[in-house]
């Protein structure tokens, strides 16, 4: 259940294996800057498209940070004020109004993961997520490669790979949701091609900027082979 979210703290962050805060110093043109950065790892992103039933398989997923960002508009202070000289806070406290329900954290993206395993390819990794995330299992000469980009420029410039990939139900060997083990805990969705560019514009429905990227780019490139229609 993604609903259950309660014991909310915001504490410092000392030490992180996913995020690595710096400042840079330099000099632009002779005029002396800086900057704040966080060191990420890239990662990987794919659009999945189920041939058998005509449909794109996203994954669903509760994000802490979007979250965070909703629930400091009920709180009359911001993190850095809560966690100052350590002190720690929990969300009931001082709250203007309810706290957001869970759902305000729920985003719907594509299947993805980070570059940690020097050992794979990008192809390689990719494949590990679909089968993990959504439960098919693709090989690697199947993955089409859509393009790479910079994400998060202004706090990370990490690369994302976008990869796309068809798959049909027999390839199908597991429910997917992510490994339980390393805290995942994912729902995978279905949504028709016929209603995706509807679902992709609906606000109402929080959602990465790749699954409207990836949506687009289909309907430009693949639309043809399937006969459809690219009116929303």
């Amino acid at each position: 259940m993604m609903d259950q979210i309660s014991n909310i703290q915001v504490v410092p962050c000392s030490s992180s294996n996913y995020l690595k805060p710096f400042r840079v110093h330099y000099s632009q043109n002779g005029t002396k800057k800086s900057w704040d950065f966080m060191r990420t790892h890239d990662s990987v992103s794919v659009l999945i498209f189920n041939t058998t039933s005509h449909c794109f398989i996203l994954v669903k997923q509760f994000r802490p940070a979007v979250y965070m960002c909703e629930w400091e508009k009920h709180t009359p202070q911001s993190p850095e004020d809560k966690v100052k000289e350590g002190e720690e806070k929990e969300e009931s406290e001082e709250s203007h109004g309810d706290p957001p329900t869970a759902a305000a954290g729920v985003t719907y993206e594509l299947c993805a993961g980070l570059v940690d395993k020097p050992d794979l390819s990008l192809e390689e990794i990719a494949r590990q997520e679909i089968l993990e995330e959504c439960g098919y299992d693709v090989p690697v000469s199947k993955l089409r490669k859509i393009t790479s980009y910079r994400s998060g420029v202004g706090v990370t410039g990490s690369k994302q790979t976008m990869f796309y990939a068809e798959v049909s139900d027999d390839n199908c060997v597991g429910e997917g949701g992510g490994e339980p083990q390393e805290g995942e805990l994912i729902e995978v969705v279905k949504v028709p091609l016929q209603e995706s560019m509807n679902f992709a514009f609906d606000e109402s429905l929080p959602k990465t900027m790749g699954v409207l990227f990836s949506f687009m780019w289909f309907h430009s490139n693949m639309a043809p082979k399937y006969k459809i229609s690219t009116n929303v």
